[in-house]
């Protein structure tokens, strides 16, 4: 989907915002992308430890530490789209009762009890609404 509503823009399309103190289409990705990074070693952690402890990463910190807002934009939408691909497989081969492994996540206010489960859905609810916003900021940059 992302491929797809950002085909035919250009480098300087893809980093322009439609407004000031709006993100541009490359600015939504590098947060899509640190979330993912993020929530997607959650996920690593909780399915290879016997409930483990995580510390809790700010995913804007990690995009920022990650220099993703700087990269190129097709390039880090390939990275991206392999790093779905590999959580993807891996939650596919899931029995049902990895699905409720859990982590005790703190360092981000109150401690919390995060599932697998839990990190997958949000995932998906955070992303279908990054997704629309990137589909209305590319259609604005055409």
């Amino acid at each position: 989907r992302i491929a797809a509503a950002t085909d035919g823009l250009s480098p300087e399309q893809l980093r322009t915002a439609p407004a000031p103190g709006e993100w541009s289409v490359n600015d939504i990705l590098a947060h899509v992308r640190a979330c993912a990074d993020v929530w997607g070693d959650c996920i690593a952690t909780i399915l290879a430890e016997d409930h483990p402890t995580i510390r809790a990463m700010n995913p804007r910190t990690w995009m920022a530490r990650m220099d993703y807002p700087q990269q190129e934009f097709r390039a880090s939408l390939r990275a991206y789209t392999a790093q779905r691909a590999a959580l993807v497989a891996v939650l596919a081969s899931l029995l049902p009762d990895a699905w409720a492994r859990a982590a005790t996540v703190k360092g981000a206010g109150k401690t919390l009890e995060r599932t697998v489960l839990g990190y997958a859905d949000s995932v998906v609810v955070h992303e279908r609404s990054h997704l629309k916003q990137m589909g209305r900021v590319a259609a604005a940059m055409m």
